[in-house]
C-alpha cells in the first residue's frame, strides 16, 4: 500500500505504458520478431505452373525498366508472362517497359498494353490490374497463378520461384511479401523502418499466416495469387473502389484458403523518398481510411500513440526534472521494451540498435500524418494519388 501511495500521477502513466508494451511484446502474435520470411529453396519443375505477372504503371519511367527486367530474368523453371498496363502515362513509361526486353525470348514474354479510361467507381490501380488480368488470361489461359506487383519493385532472381514453392507446398491462395523499402536518405532512415514496424503490429504476420486466425493482410507490391481463389472471391471487381486494396484482397481470399505474408530481404522497392513530404503524402492518402474514417478510432489511436511511444521518454525527462525517480525508472523500462521490440526490424534494414531511440519521434510524425489524413477527409479534399483524387 505504501508503494502505491508513493506513485505520482506521472509514475502511474509510466506504469500504464510499461503494461502496454508488455502486452504488445507477449500478446500480439510476436509481430516484432520480423521472422516471417521465404525459404531459400525454390520451386521444382513439377511445381512450376505457368504464371502471369501484371504490373499497373502510371508515370513510372524511371523504375519500370528495372522492374520489368527483373521479372524477365527470373530463374523460375516454368513459363512467366509479363503484362504491363500503361495507365495513361505521359512520361514514356510504355517505351521504357518495352526497352527492358532485350532478347527475343523476353520480347515474346512481355506484353505492354494501353490502359482504357478510368470508369466510375474504380481506383486507377485496380482498373489497370483488371485490364492486365483480362489480357493475360487471353494469352496464357493455362496459368493458375498471377503475380501482382508494382512498377517500382525490383525482384530478386529467385523471388518468383520461392513464392511458388511456398504457395504450392503449403496450399496457399495468396503469398505476399513486404518488399525491402529504400532506406538511404535521412527521412527514409527515420520513417521507413518505423512504417514496417507499425505495419507488422497492425497485421501480425504470424496471425495472418495462421489459417485458424481471422487476421488478414498483404503488401500490394508483391502478391502471388491463385486464380481460382481470386475468381471465387469475386475477382478484382469485388474490391474495385478500395484504397487499401491489398489488405481488402487478403480478407476476401482468406475466406477461400490460407494466406501467407512475410518480409523480403532481397526483393526491393526502387521508389525514392528524398524528403519528408513524399512520405507524408503517401501516408495521408490512406491513414484515416485505415481507421474507417472514424473520429472515435482516431481519438483512441492518438491516445495509444501518446501513451505507448511518446510518454516513456517524456517521463524520463519529467522525472529527472522533478526528482520523481519511480517515474524515471518506469519510463526507462517502457522505452527499453519499445527499443528491444524495434531491434529485429532495424536488423532487417541493417541499421544500428541505437536507432531504436528515434522510434518515439517517428511515432509522433506518423500520428501527425494520420491527423492530417483525417483533416483532408473532413474538409472534403479526398485522397490524391498519381494525378487523381479519390473522394
Amino acid at each position: 500500500m505504501a508503494i502505491v501511495e508513493a506513485l505520482s500521477p506521472a509514475a502511474w502513466v509510466s506504469l500504464a505504458a510499461v503494461l502496454v508494451w508488455l502486452g504488445l511484446v507477449f500478446g500480439r502474435g510476436g509481430f516484432w520478431r520480423a521472422d516471417q520470411k521465404l525459404d531459400t529453396h525454390g520451386a521444382t519443375h513439377d511445381e512450376a505452373d505457368p504464371v502471369i505477372a501484371v504490373i499497373p504503371a502510371r508515370d513510372e519511367v524511371y523504375t519500370i525498366g528495372r522492374a520489368v527486367h527483373s521479372l524477365l530474368r527470373q530463374d523460375y523453371p516454368g513459363r512467366l508472362t509479363v503484362v504491363v498496363v500503361d495507365d495513361n502515362s505521359g512520361d514514356g513509361t510504355a517505351a521504357a517497359a518495352r526497352a527492358a526486353a532485350e532478347r527475343d525470348d523476353e520480347k515474346e514474354c512481355l506484353h505492354v498494353i494501353p490502359g482504357q479510361p478510368l470508369p466510375e467507381g474504380w481506383s486507377g490501380k485496380l482498373w489497370a490490374v483488371h485490364q492486365g488480368l483480362k489480357h493475360a488470361r487471353s494469352v496464357e489461359p493455362h496459368a493458375r497463378y498471377v503475380l501482382m506487383t508494382d512498377a517500382e519493385i525490383e525482384h530478386n532472381p529467385g523471388n518468383l520461384s520461392r513464392l511458388m514453392a511456398r504457395a504450392v507446398r503449403e496450399d496457399r491462395v495468396l503469398v505476399s511479401l513486404m518488399v525491402r523499402l529504400r532506406c538511404v536518405s535521412l527521412w527514409e532512415r527515420l520513417l521507413i523502418p518505423a512504417f514496417v514496424f507499425f505495419f507488422q503490429k497492425l497485421y501480425p504476420f504470424r496471425r495472418v499466416n495462421d489459417p485458424t486466425s481471422k487476421v488478414a493482410g498483404a503488401a500490394g507490391g508483391c502478391m502471388l495469387v491463385r486464380l481460382d481463389a481470386l475468381d471465387a472471391a469475386g475477382g478484382i471487381e469485388a474490391i474495385r473502389s478500395e484504397l487499401i486494396d491489398d489488405c481488402a484482397l487478403a480478407r476476401n481470399l482468406k475466406q477461400h484458403g490460407s494466406i501467407w505474408l512475410g518480409l523480403a530481404t532481397r526483393t526491393r522497392s526502387l521508389r525514392r523518398y528524398e524528403d519528408q513530404g513524399e512520405i507524408w503524402r503517401i501516408v495521408t492518402r490512406t491513414a484515416f481510411t485505415q481507421l474507417g474514417n472514424s473520429a472515435f478510432y482516431l481519438l483512441l489511436l492518438m491516445l495509444f500513440m501518446a501513451l505507448a511511444y511518446l510518454w516513456p521518454p517524456v517521463a524520463v525527462v519529467w522525472g529527472v526534472l522533478t526528482t520523481d525517480w519511480i517515474a524515471v525508472a518506469l519510463g526507462l523500462l517502457g522505452w527499453l521494451l519499445m527499443a528491444v521490440a524495434y531491434w529485429p526490424t532495424l536488423k532487417v534494414y541493417h541499421m544500428p540498435r541505437w536507432r531504436s531511440l528515434t522510434l518515439p519521434l517517428a511515432a509522433l510524425m506518423y500520428s501527425a500524418m494520420t491527423m492530417d489524413s483525417a483533416r483532408r477527409h473532413w474538409m472534403g479534399q479526398g485522397r490524391a494519388w498519381k494525378g487523381r483524387v479519390y473522394k
